[in-house]
């Protein structure tokens, strides 16, 4: 029988190393080989690669694609790299928007602002009648001005919750939330729509395939830091056969609860699967981040007396994680700081020696990894989820994050060639909209250390990993972690979900890596994106 589709004139990416053309009947690849004159009838579409790159889709292990997706549409500070252009975009969607209540958006960066925090009278000097407020980059922190301070009660006197923090000076509150501290206003924030989850859900699955993600593992079903619970948004668009992206989802583990949600975590997976979806994930944010010292850490930050924050009990995690398994759930696990990943592998650990392996739990952001802790991923079968675009020098990094981490401990951040080289697998995300969704670009950072077209030195060079390494954290790795066996590889009688570059990256010098485009985004057979 002839196939309905067939790439050739190019190389095509196996996982054994390259083929001449790959054929496609139906949703599934057909043949991969050396000669595509048997598959070529009448009526096959052939797709002339002309020496560029076939690979299969690009797949996200760590992204809050709905979250992402309705901030496009509200204030986006992405693109501000100074204070000035900071307030030009605040304002100039208050004057775009005068009917809104409130004004929100979000991707100011820490760097911007000396010591990484804004104050509320910058806020005050561009609005001053409406409440405004904006979440960082990174999503653990929040900006406000005084107007929205006074509509959420913060005061001087108002207490820090456990998990976060109300930052303050001799006057009272600066404007900034951090971490869990963000709950006191983000309760009050007006709810987005089913309508708007869905457009926005619909925006990003746009903004993805014509990056080459064909599917992805969002991060977080539940609300937080004022994200949109994307549960309907998936549920809808499933049940309307509207995703063409393959997605799993993991729920949200309420750290203020313990083992007593396990029902309500049960019940959400089977409403889920009823309507189509899966959620057969369960997400565990064990603590914050470096650069506000949340990150929890074996030791304190240099100049400090503490060590950052864990969410979740060390000695009650490895209970929850043995109850999780037990039921079928995966655990994807927010791990930032050294402390934190040691918890995280610790009850990785405990669950297996209870229930035995087979979970495919996963491990998200690895900034500091002790160095008696990068063993254990492999040991432990627990995947390295890693989010590439973050190593690197920037003034984030240089001048927040090193001077508090100390020489020792900044030598241990993301270290992804460590960890290849101890035998773990390696998926890899985006967590966007904290960073760039675009796969390119992080597989540039993680074969270089560079972002792509800087002159900056190389961060950590030793961490680097090869070109294909990075691909397969892409896709196999990635597909993996979200249970898609049948994807993630271009091999016969796996899914059509492919992805053709404007080029051939392994014939381009690394450092060009990151100059390469997409040209067109299959998703079972089917022509997702085309520009």
């Amino acid at each position: 029988m002839s196939a309905d589709l067939v790439f050739t004139g190019g190389p095509v990416l196996t996982s054994g190393g390259r083929a001449a053309f790959a054929a496609v009947r139906g949703d599934r690849i057909s043949a991969v080989g050396d000669g595509p004159a048997p598959h070529i009838g009448p009526r096959t579409e052939v797709v002339d690669l002309r020496g560029r790159l076939l690979l299969p889709g690009f797949q996200d292990a760590h992204i809050h694609a709905v979250g992402g997706g309705v901030e496009l549409g509200k204030c986006d500070l992405t693109g501000a790299t100074s204070v000035a252009s900071c307030l030009d975009a605040v304002a100039a969607y208050a004057r775009e928007n005068p009917r809104l209540e409130w004004l929100t958006g979000s991707g100011w960066s820490m760097d911007t602002f000396a010591g990484g925090l804004p104050h509320r009278r910058l806020l005050d000097a561009v609005v001053a009648d409406r409440p405004v407020v904006l979440v960082n980059r990174d999503h653990h922190g929040a900006w406000l001005n005084s107007a929205a301070l006074l509509r959420a009660g913060i005061t001087a006197n108002t207490p820090d919750p456990p998990d976060g923090r109300v930052e303050r000076d001799a006057e009272g509150p600066t404007g900034v939330l951090q971490e869990g501290a963000m709950d006191l206003v983000t309760r009050l924030l007006p709810p987005v729509t089913e309508a708007d989850e869905l457009a926005g859900l619909l925006r990003a699955q746009r903004l993805l395939h014509s990056l080459g993600v064909t599917a992805w593992q969002d991060a977080l079903l539940g609300a937080y830091g004022g994200m949109p619970d994307p549960s309907r948004a998936y549920a809808t668009a499933a049940e309307r056969g509207l995703l063409s992206a393959r997605v799993t989802g993991a729920l949200w583990w309420d750290r203020d609860r313990g083992a007593e949600q396990l029902p309500d975590l049960l019940e959400r997976r089977e409403s889920l699967r009823r309507s189509g979806f899966r959620a057969e994930t369960v997400k565990i944010m064990l603590d914050g981040v470096a650069e506000n010292h949340t990150a929890a850490m074996l030791g304190p930050y240099c100049g400090t007396g503490h060590s950052g924050l864990s969410f979740v009990d060390a000695t009650a995690l490895r209970e929850y994680v043995t109850l999780l398994d037990a039921h079928g759930f995966q655990v994807h696990f927010h791990a930032l700081g050294d402390r934190a990943v040691r918890d995280a592998l610790d009850a990785v650990e405990a669950a297996r020696a209870a229930n035995g392996p087979g979970r495919r739990h996963h491990l998200a952001h690895l900034q500091v990894v002790h160095p008696d802790d990068v063993p254990r991923f492999a040991r432990l079968g627990a995947t390295a989820t890693i989010q590439p675009l973050w190593a690197v020098h920037e003034p984030q990094m240089d001048e927040l994050t090193i001077p508090f981490l100390g020489t020792e401990r900044a030598a241990w951040q993301y270290p992804f060639g460590a960890l290849l080289r101890a035998g773990a697998a390696l998926a890899a995300g985006s967590d966007w909209p904290v960073s760039s969704p675009d796969p390119l670009q992080g597989i540039h950072v993680a074969v270089n250390r560079v972002p792509y077209g800087e002159d900056v030195p190389a961060f950590l060079p030793d961490q680097r990993i090869g070109l294909a390494e990075a691909i397969t954290a892409y896709t196999a790795g990635s597909a993996y972690v979200n249970h898609l066996d049948d994807t993630g590889t271009i091999r016969p009688g796996h899914r059509a979900d492919l992805v053709v570059l404007d080029r051939d990256p392994f014939a381009s010098p690394e450092h060009e890596i990151g100059a390469a485009k997409v040209a067109l985004t299959f998703t079972g057979g089917r022509c997702v994106h085309e520009p």
